[in-house]
């Protein structure tokens, strides 16, 4: 049987400023345990700034690149997501991390009144036109609410129940629906799977369960 290819799409290396790395790792793992073939995105731009790990601190005057980063994740395997072509996949999925929310978008800086990189937008917008399965974990289905607005589509999304948040995809025109971190929500009709991961979870055991439901739904949605 052939391998369908699914694209998952990068924001750097490392909670604070890029991909959650156990989020995206989980995700490229039952991905693959359910049969995926897995084509590795990010943008290729600088970071919005560098966190060290250890303090949490901003390391000042230092720069990194988000696609150079993810391609630490993606073991040098990694396209520029200026190349992405939704005729090449049959699904798009998008891990949490700060990254999604100061590389991919403005929203951890600027909340409802964020941008959102255009290469990012194109990905999200032609993957629900094609009416391919797209998930996101954690804070990105910010990401797709973001990219959606303004569009006659109102996808059910989740990240947890965090109010500040959920609020700002309402405002996106997103429908947000509260689920514990074990599920996933799916919205049949435009064919968006998300579920919260670190957003409520306290282990990386507990976020495995959200995760894999996740892609479980994805591979339901390609039948």
């Amino acid at each position: 049987m052939t391998k369908k290819k699914v694209a998952v799409v990068l924001s750097g290396c490392g909670v604070y400023d890029g991909s959650e790395i156990h989020e995206a790792v989980l995700t490229m793992y039952f991905l693959d345990k359910y049969g995926a073939e897995l084509v590795m995105f990010a943008p290729d731009v600088n970071q919005y700034h560098v966190i060290n790990h250890l303090t949490g601190e901003e390391s000042k005057g230092e720069t990194r690149n988000v696609l150079v980063e993810s391609a630490r994740i993606a073991r040098g395997k990694i396209n520029s997501l200026r190349d992405f072509n939704i005729n090449d996949v049959e699904a798009v999925v998008f891990p949490g991390g700060f990254g999604a929310a100061k590389n991919l978008t403005t929203f951890a800086f600027d909340g409802a009144d964020c941008k959102i990189n255009e290469d990012v937008k194109r990905v999200v917008s032609d993957t629900v036109k094609a009416r391919k399965p797209l998930a996101a974990v954690c804070i990105a289905p910010v990401i797709l609410a973001k990219a959606l607005e303004g569009s006659q589509i109102n996808p059910k999304l989740t990240i947890g129940n965090d109010e500040g948040v959920a609020g700002a995809i309402k405002k996106f025109g997103g429908d947000h629906i509260n689920c514990p971190v074990k599920e996933a929500v799916v919205d049949k009709e435009n064919k968006i799977i998300t579920t919260p991961a670190y957003m409520l979870g306290k282990s990386i055991s507990e976020i495995a369960l959200g995760i894999e439901e996740m892609v479980k739904n994805i591979f339901e949605l390609l039948k």
